[in-house]
């Protein structure tokens, strides 16, 4: 081969690999995670008269959706919803009970109003692998994302894709993750929509969470399928390029009870960009979650060590009775805002840079911070109701202040702000 044709080539080789970076834009408004407060959203309950064709999904128990039997623990508020489904319920009056829909863009899209009146940062789109990888799961939860992206879009509000790995098989599903986030960029343009878009950057670079790594509860995927789908989501020369978070175990770092005993984990977790551990049920009054805390300020430290951002969970109470009868109703109650601000203002304290609340529309396990009816249906199955001098919309507003406190914007308070009509 001759100089000319070897100049030639190694300049086409250049060339195609600048194109190649191409894919996502170079920013976003959201530039960092650092300073926001964001939450995890679900938006996985369907309606028979949706279009989605999953019936009553995520609301329904073992197939039957009718009073003493159902999945849901608190009931949404619907008074500002456009679009609403009648159901088999009732309320005290007589009168039938709705529920929405994340299938419809209208509900979506009033949960990103909310989330800007009260001033949450933006949400992570949870895509379950389990999910995606048959065609009616992977059609509605693309419905769902598109209409959020269009809303964050509309409302200014962060958005970003967290891939749930429950339910994933071994390596042969490391390919529908791949696949997935091959054609959200290129057919939803998820990163590509121009340096002032929302989709939440960090360290420079879109940011993509893989959730469930780590896990001991005997999960059919391995570490090195988490390692695999790291490599590509960092390393793809069309399609990488990307921040990487990992949900990982309460106790990840001490390889713990709920943790793979596997030092794998912690070479992983390395060449992720933020580490965020699931703490849902870990704690449940102040004497257990001071013993949490200690624990977050070892996570803390050993993140900094080892050049790794890390961001702080918050829940506002559990509850999960209608799903497993044998759960006490209300297991972990919310104790007027209490609970919450407990782990929100220590997390603060502890030096949290970013926080992650669980999450905004689970009402299976009662931690949803968005507006929850203090009318219920009445009848076979129980519902959690906040106190009768807590509005509905209290965990919002909790929320937003929350975001404040942590960018310094209000004073830093252990004591859990009032509702507005009560200060």
């Amino acid at each position: 081969m001759n100089i000319k044709h070897t100049f030639l080539l190694a300049l086409l080789m250049v060339t195609s690999s600048v194109f190649a970076q191409s894919k996502h834009s170079k920013t976003s408004r959201f530039k960092s995670y650092k300073g926001l407060i964001m939450a995890g959203y679900q938006g996985w309950h369907n309606a028979p008269e949706d279009g989605a064709g999953r019936g009553w999904y995520h609301y329904q128990s073992k197939g039957k959706f009718e009073p003493g039997s159902t999945n849901i623990d608190v009931w949404p508020e619907t008074g500002e919803l456009k679009k609403v489904y009648q159901t088999p319920f009732v309320l005290a009056d007589g009168s039938p009970a709705y529920l929405p829909s994340a299938h419809d863009a209208s509900t979506v899209e009033t949960h990103f109003k909310w989330m800007k009146d009260y001033g949450v940062d933006g949400v992570f789109m949870q895509r379950f692998v389990a999910e995606i990888r048959g065609k009616s799961g992977r059609n509605h939860f693309n419905t769902v994302l598109g209409n959020a992206l269009k809303s964050s879009q509309k409302y200014g509000r962060a958005i970003s894709v967290m891939y749930d790995l429950s339910g994933t098989r071994d390596s042969v599903d490391v390919p529908v993750l791949i696949n997935d986030w091959k054609n959200l960029v290129d057919s939803m343009k998820i990163t590509s929509q121009g340096n002032n878009q929302t989709y939440l950057y960090h360290n420079g670079k879109p940011l993509v969470v893989l959730w469930g790594v780590g896990f001991g509860d005997n999960r059919k995927y391995t570490l090195k399928d988490i390692d695999k789908m790291i490599d590509f989501l960092k390393n793809d020369p069309v399609y990488g390029g990307c921040s990487v978070m990992l949900g990982v175990p309460t106790y990840w770092r001490e390889f713990g009870n709920d943790t793979e005993n596997n030092p794998l984990l912690h070479t992983i977790i390395k060449k992720a960009d933020i580490v965020h551990p699931w703490t849902i049920g870990r704690y449940s009054n102040d004497a257990s979650y001071n013993r949490y805390s200690e624990v977050q300020k070892g996570d803390i430290a050993w993140c900094k060590q080892n050049k790794l951002d890390y961001v702080g969970v918050v829940f506002p109470g559990f509850s999960w009775h209608n799903m497993n009868p044998k759960s006490p109703s209300n297991q972990i109650p919310r104790n007027r805002g209490k609970f919450f601000w407990k782990q929100t203002s220590s997390a603060i304290k502890n030096g949290v840079e970013m926080l992650y609340v669980a999450m905004f529309d689970e009402v299976d396990e009662g931690t949803a911070i968005f507006k929850v009816s203090k009318n219920p249906p009445v009848g076979a199955s129980t519902f959690v109701t906040f106190e009768d001098d807590i509005p509905s919309d209290y965990y919002l507003y909790l929320s937003g202040y929350a975001g404040k406190m942590l960018r310094k914007q209000v004073a830093f308070t252990e004591d859990v702000p009032l509702p507005p009509k009560q200060k």
